[in-house]
This record gives structure tokens, sequence and C-alpha cells, in this order.
């Protein structure tokens, strides 16, 4: 069974959703991911819940090209955490038929964030959506192994969590320890990126944020990754490449992002 494959929104951030998801239909992907809020200074976000022009806009575009939403992100889990404000944004999820709602850990106190993300794994409830935590080297959840401990210290059942093959890699985290989460996680984000021996917070940064590479094209060792989970598991292609994209458009991203892809998967077929 071939593996469903998603754009997620950070690979053509600089595209609003409706023009993302047609070129993601065209290019023959099967999902979308949807950045909803604003991430980082440097990079916009497309708020649908206070823009009704723009969400119909949206949902006529998945309309027409049949692309579903696999996710919404991503909602910083703060020391100061509140669910409340996000009404508005798990509505327009729960509008838009996403699947899940990625959460991104910034408080030290992890007995604090575990219910926080329990709260945020109510309120997604809720809304017929599922919280996932995704971890990063640079945050108080910087590995697998970590996240898993605040996923059960949780105790919310439906909490899943994301693993991304940069961070995996970047944080040293264990193909072990992807049999304890493979009941947590509903899709897996995909990319490549030079490995090396140690990593700033500049070069973790750098490899988040601006330049990544299309699956295959680096040295994280993905066939490991990819062998360990089951075979139909969707996995969503977030690789900015922004020098690409500023030379030859988001087009040229996506689509190389796709055709490396789908090369990998065959050769691992």
């Amino acid at each position: 069974m071939s593996r469903p494959i998603s754009l997620a929104h950070l690979t053509t951030i600089d595209l609003a959703p409706p023009e993302m998801i047609r070129l993601a239909a065209d290019l023959g992907y099967d999902a979308v991911g949807l950045r909803l809020m604003r991430v980082t200074p440097d990079t916009p976000g497309y708020p649908l819940m206070d823009d009704p022009a723009m969400m119909r806009a949206t949902r006529a575009a998945l309309t027409q090209t049949g692309l579903r939403v696999q996710d919404i992100e991503f909602v910083r889990i703060n020391p100061d955490f509140d669910p409340a404000p996000l009404a508005g944004f798990l509505a327009a999820g729960a509008e838009l038929g996403a699947q899940q709602v990625i959460c991104a850990p910034y408080d030290p106190d992890l007995s604090r964030l575990s219910a926080s993300l329990a709260r945020m794994a109510e309120a997604c409830r809720s809304h017929g959506l599922q919280a996932v935590l995704e971890f990063f080297p640079w945050t108080p959840v910087p590995d697998l192994r970590t996240a898993l401990d605040v996923i059960a210290a949780s105790g919310a059942p439906d909490l899943g969590l994301l693993v991304d093959t940069l961070h995996f890699d970047r944080s040293g985290s264990r193909i072990a320890d992807l049999a304890a989460a493979l009941p947590r996680m509903p899709f897996l984000h995909l990319c490549d990126a030079p490995v090396q021996p140690s990593y700033t917070t500049e070069d973790l940064f750098f490899a988040g944020r601006v330049e990544r590479l299309p699956p295959g094209e680096g040295q994280i060792a993905l066939a490991p990754i990819l062998r360990a989970l089951p075979p139909d598991m969707p996995v969503a292609l977030e690789i900015p490449m922004t020098a690409l994209t500023r030379a030859q458009g988001p087009g040229a991203a996506a689509a190389r992002a796709i055709k490396a892809t789908r090369q990998l998967l065959d050769r691992l077929a």
C-alpha cells in the first residue's frame, strides 16, 4: 500500500492556502498541512479563522481538487498556556476537515507542560481534532524519549506525537524508541539534511526553518525510520528550500520534494 503524501505549508510558505492547495493537487499530493498561525517573525501565517473570504476560497480549492487537510499548525505551549483563545483556530480546523493540530513545547516545567497538553487535547477533541506534540532539539522537549515521557504524564489517551526526521536525527533519538511512539503517531514529517558530528543552535534553526533537502539527497538515515513505520502511514513533506524558492518559485520546491520522495519510497519498496 502506498503512503499518502502531504505538502506541509513551510515548504511553500509564501503561498496562501488556496494557491498552495491547487499547486499540491497539480503535483500529485494527497493532502496539505496549513499554517494558520505565524510561527516566526520572518514567515507568514494565514489566519483563516479571521478571514472569511480566504476561508471560502480555501474550502473551494479543497472541494475542487479533492485534497484533504492533514493538519493545522502550530500552537506554542508556553508557561501561561490557555486553550480558550484558540476556539476560533480550532473551529477553523474542524471546518477545513483537518485531522491533527501540531503543538510545540515551550514550557520548561515539564509537569506543567503535560497538564497543558492534556487541556489542549481536550480542546481539540471537542472539535473533532487530535492534538499532536512535535519535539524540537532547541526546546524543553528535545528528543523522542522526552516527548514520550511528557505525553505519558499528560494522561490524555488521544494526545498524539509527531516525529520529524530532521529533529529525530539531530536530537540523537533512537529507532528503538519508535516502537513505543507508533501508537501515538498519525503521520511523519519527512525531509533530509546534511549530517554533522554536532550542531549549534543556529545550525538547528537554519535547517529547521530555512534550508533542508528532499528525502534521499542528504545524509539522514531515512530508510530505518521508514521501515519501522506502518507502510500506509502518511508522510508530510516539510522541506523549506529558501534559495530554490527565491530562484525558481515555490512550485519548484514542492515538485522537487515529491519527486525525490517518490523515488526514495520506490527504492524502499
